[in-house]
C-alpha cells in the first residue's frame, strides 16, 4: 500500500496470477491474460465464469493433489511404516494405491461440483484390483482405478479411505487417539491442547494390562484427571472406527482375537454402533466441518495461516457456500471474492 494506506485492492494481473496458483498451481494461461489486460477479470460475471472454467480444466488436478494432501495430511503417507511382521500385505504398491484413491476422489468432488458434504458420505470411491482386494470389494480387476458404488458396504467418505485410517495408526495397531485427533482437527476444526507433562504413554502399562483390550487400556488411562477431558472427546471418535486396523483392512476380532467393539457415546450424549452411525453423528456437526473445511481452503489460496481479521471471509463464504447447495465452486467463489484474497494488506507485510 502507498502513504499511510493499510491495504490496497490487487491489479488485475495480481489477481489473474493468485487465482491461477490457487486452482492450479501454475501461471495463468492466455485467457486470463487477456482479460487482466482488458481490465474485464473484475467483471463478477466473467470472474465466476473463470472460476467454473479453471475447476473443470484437468489443470485443476493440482488443486485435488496439493490441497489434499496439506487438509488431509497425505503427504506423512509417505512417512507412515507398518510392521511388516505384523502387515505382511503391505508395501509401497500398496501405499501408493491408498494415496491414489483419496486423490481421485478429492478430484471427483471438485470436478462434478459435488457438495462438500460428500467427503463425509459418499457412497462411491475409486479402486484399483490391488486396493479392492484389500478392502474385500469383488468385481474390480487391472491396475486401473475405476469408480465403484460403496452402496450396502461399511464405508464412507475419506474417513473410511485406507489413506487415512493407515497415517492415523501404530505400526503395529490402531490408535484410537491419533484417529480421534485427526477427526477433531482435520473435520470439525477443533485442536486439543498438548498433554500434560508426565503423563505416561499408554504403552507403558501394556506389560501388566496385557490381557485388556486396548478400550480397556484407554479407560484405565482416561481416569487420571490431566487426560480426561480431551480423551472423553478423542477416544470414542477413534474407537469408532476400530473394525479397520492399522492399514484400513475390515476387521471383526482385534490383535487379540477379541470381538472389536466399535460402540461409543460421545459428549453430547449421542451414542454409535461402528463407523456408519458415528459418520453419521459427525455430519450433524456440519457447520463446524463447513468452518473447518473453509478455513483450511482460504489458508491455502492464500499460502499463509488466518489471522482473527479473517473470519468477515469466512463467514461470507459459508453464507454463499449455503445458497448454493454446498457446492465446491460456491465455496471456491467466496473464497476467490473476498477481501483477504483481492487485497494486499501492510499490516501482513510487516508481520
Amino acid at each position: 500500500p502507498e502513504g499511510d494506506a493499510t491495504e490496497r485492492p490487487l491489479n488485475e494481473y495480481e489477481v489473474a496470477s493468485r487465482l491461477s496458483y490457487f486452482l492450479w498451481s501454475s501461471m495463468p494461461d492466455k485467457e486470463l491474460f487477456d482479460l487482466a489486460e482488458n481490465k474485464t477479470l473484475f467483471d463478477h460475471g466473467v470472474l465466476a465464469s473463470q472460476i467454473q472454467r479453471m475447476l473443470r480444466d484437468e489443470k485443476a488436478d493440482a488443486l485435488s493433489r496439493n490441497f489434499a494432501a496439506q487438509w488431509l495430511n497425505l503427504r506423512n503417507l509417505a512417512d507412515v511404516r507398518p510392521n511388516r511382521k505384523i502387515f505382511t500385505d503391505f508395501d509401497s504398491e500398496l501405499r501408493i494405491a491408498m494415496e491414489h484413491e483419496t486423490e481421485m476422489f478429492f478430484r471427483a468432488i471438485v470436478n462434478e461440483d459435488r457438495s462438500i458434504d460428500e467427503f463425509l458420505n459418499a457412497d462411491f470411491t475409486f479402486l484399483n484390483e490391488r486396493l479392492a482386494k484389500h478392502y474385500g470389494i469383488e468385481g474390480v480387476s487391472g491396475n486401473e482405478f475405476v469408480r465403484v458404488s460403496l452402496e450396502g458396504s461399511k464405508r464412507s467418505g475419506v474417513l473410511t479411505h485406507a489413506s487415512i485410517l493407515t497415517l492415523t495408526s501404530n505400526p503395529g495397531r490402531t490408535s484410537p487417539v491419533k484417529r480421534g485427533k485427526w477427526i477433531m482437527e482435520n473435520i470439525l476444526g477443533e485442536s486439543p491442547p498438548p498433554p500434560p507433562p508426565d503423563v505416561p504413554p499408554l504403552e507403558e502399562g501394556k506389560k501388566e494390562a496385557a490381557k485388556l483390550s486396548l478400550r480397556e487400556r484407554m479407560e484405565i488411562h482416561r481416569k487420571d484427571p490431566g487426560c480426561a477431558s480431551c480423551h472423553t472427546t478423542m477416544d470414542p471418535l477413534g474407537l469408532g472406527f476400530e473394525n479397520f486396523d492399522a492399514i484400513g483392512r475390515w476387521r471383526d476380532k482385534d490383535e487379540g482375537d477379541r470381538d472389536v467393539d466399535s460402540t461409543g457415546e460421545l459428549p453430547s450424549g449421542e451414542t454409535f454402533s461402528g463407523p456408519l452411525e458415528l459418520i453419521a453423528v459427525i455430519q450433524k456437526q456440519q457447520e463446524k466441518f463447513h468452518r473447518a473445511f473453509t478455513e483450511r481452503l482460504l489458508t491455502y489460496a492464500l499460502g499463509r495461516g488466518l489471522e482473527y481479521y479473517d473470519k468477515c471471509a469466512v463467514d461470507q463464504a459459508l453464507v454463499l457456500l449455503k445458497q448454493r447447495e454446498n457446492r465446491f465452486s460456491a465455496l471456491v467463489e467466496g473464497i476467490i471474492t473476498s477481501d483477504p484474497f483481492l487485497k494486499r494488506s501492510r499490516f501482513r507485510e510487516l508481520r
